[in-house]
This record gives structure tokens, C-alpha cells and sequence, in this order.
């Protein structure tokens, strides 16, 4: 009979690396935004939809809540940030939340959408997406 000479490798948890990304869909704030002065009479909807990406090199602690990046801390920095802030224009408002965000040293890449939901009658939203990645680079 043949020996088997398999040998047992047991994988250490710390070989990993892990990419994890939160995601958070349509958020629907009422929003004083806009440059023209109709939009700044009243609030309108706007919709955040947004992914955080990040790397860990652990797993996850289930009993840790500072072992994630945590989407409900995400979304109340949003509307704390917008509670009483006017802008005008959503690419300011997205820089102040990339800002706020990136705050959070394990975050490497948000991807962040923004949209009137009510401001042109011939269309379902209007908006700008843009993605912001953080730089290991020295200057």
C-alpha cells in the first residue's frame, strides 16, 4: 500500500489581508442646497449614496464595535455635517464629507453620489459621482 505524504498546514489568520468596503444607498436628507435663490428658500431632497473601502489585516471582532468602520457613524457625520450648513454647489458639499470621512485612518477609497431628487421636472434626479482615494504619497 502507498503512504500518503500529505502534511497538515494549519493557516495563520495574520497571512491575510482583508478588503472591506461599507456601503450605504440612498440616504434621503432634506437639504437647503443650491446656487440660485429659489434653492435656498426652502430645503429639498437630496440622495447620498456612497462606498467607504478599506483593508484590515485582522478579522472582525464580533464583540467590538472599533473592529469595523461603522455605516451608522458614517451616516450620522453626513447629516451632522448638513444639519445646518447651506451649500451651493454639491461638489463643496461632497469635499466637506470626503473630509469628514477620511478622518477614519483605515478608509482608503470613498465613492460618493449625490442627488437632487426634485429640482428638474423632466428628470428622476440630477447629481455628481465622484471617487476620492487617499495618497500613501509623501510630498
Amino acid at each position: 500500500m502507498k503512504k500518503n505524504n500529505l502534511k497538515i498546514i494549519k493557516l495563520e489568520k495574520s497571512l491575510f489581508n482583508y478588503e472591506k468596503k461599507v456601503l450605504i444607498k440612498e440616504l434621503i436628507l432634506n437639504l437647503k442646497l443650491g446656487y440660485y435663490d429659489f434653492e435656498k428658500q426652502k430645503p429639498q431632497k437630496v440622495k447620498f449614496s456612497l462606498e467607504a473601502n478599506y483593508k484590515d489585516k485582522k478579522p472582525t471582532n464580533d464583540k467590538d464595535l472599533k473592529s469595523i468602520v461603522n455605516y451608522d457613524k458614517l451616516v450620522r457625520l453626513i447629516k451632522k455635517l448638513t444639519k445646518n450648513k447651506h451649500y451651493n454647489f454639491l461638489e463643496t458639499l461632497a469635499e466637506d464629507v470626503f473630509d469628514e470621512l477620511f478622518k477614519d485612518k483605515r478608509i482608503d477609497k470613498i465613492s460618493l453620489q449625490i442627488e437632487k431628487l426634485e429640482i428638474m421636472k423632466d428628470c428622476s434626479s440630477v447629481g455628481i459621482q465622484i471617487s476620492k482615494k487617499r495618497s500613501h504619497e509623501k510630498y
